[in-house]
């Protein structure tokens, strides 16, 4: 198993906290998310259990698409989250985000309490049954949003919680956290009240450590898989060319059973 080697801004964002964002209110939160995500429904008027897909550290990508068909075949209504776009947010200021220096997780968290609350109110959309699925960065926010609401701490940047926040965590079914980030920068080493959650993880992840990932999940009582030989982003075509990950099929399909079978069991 490969060891991860931090980036050398990863390292100093250890050490120096995030730009503290201005708190906006959920309404404002909502106004900037909502123009860009897409939502995508199975057949039938529904009310339809739901699915949030939270992207990577560089943004919404081809696998998120992959993960939304996915659960749009289970029956569930997809709603693609972007937080990168909306703030402007390309594949130059991403560097920022995936060494930690700015959007971290805690912070992006807001954006998914302000997605699931909106669900809530979705016409067709049966928003107390949710899984949300994150991949990298996207898995660190849905673990800190666990977190957060468990704690009742505002996630930082929003001035409220967009509903109570027993009732965001009532939403969430499951979590299904892809190769996500669990080191130092991430929060969630206890919680309270969350949802059955999956880890799958990378065997020979370059990116993120797959053990630190396995130990988090022993201490937060998650269930974790690792599927042999595959790097960070295995189930992503779409990256700069010169990126060295690469996307794996039979490794993303071996992902997609684990998740099927995990969801399966939950009867979801």
């Amino acid at each position: 198993m490969r060891r991860p080697v931090p980036a050398p801004g990863l390292l100093l964002a250890l050490f120096l906290p995030a730009c503290a964002p201005v708190p906006d209110a959920p309404a404002e939160r909502l106004r900037l998310l909502e123009p860009a995500w897409r939502i995508l429904r199975p057949e039938g008027a529904g009310p339809h259990p739901a699915a949030v897909l939270l992207s990577g550290c560089d943004g919404v990508r081809d696998n998120m698409d992959l993960w939304a068909r996915e659960m749009v075949a289970r029956g569930r209504v997809a709603l693609i989250l972007d937080s990168h776009g909306p703030r402007g947010i390309g594949r130059a200021e991403a560097s920022l985000v995936c060494v930690g220096a700015e959007l971290r997780g805690a912070e992006r968290a807001g954006d998914l309490a302000v997605a699931l609350a909106a669900l809530g109110r979705e016409p067709g959309v049966d928003g107390r049954d949710v899984v949300v699925l994150g991949a990298s960065h996207g898995g660190w926010t849905a673990m800190e949003l666990v977190r957060l609401a468990g704690s009742g701490e505002v996630p930082p940047g929003l001035a409220a919680w967009p509903e109570p926040p027993g009732e965001t965590l009532g939403r969430l079914s499951a979590l299904v956290l892809v190769y996500p980030y669990c080191g130092l920068l991430n929060g969630a080493r206890d919680w309270e009240g969350g949802p059955p959650a999956l880890m799958v993880l990378g065997g020979e992840d370059r990116v993120v450590s797959t053990p630190a990932c396995l130990e988090r999940a022993g201490a937060l009582g998650i269930e974790a898989a690792v599927v042999a030989g595959a790097d960070h982003g295995f189930d992503q075509r779409e990256r700069p060319a010169i990126s060295p990950l690469v996307f794996d099929a039979a490794q993303t399909g071996r992902a997609r059973w684990l998740v099927a079978r995990f969801l399966d069991r939950l009867g979801l």
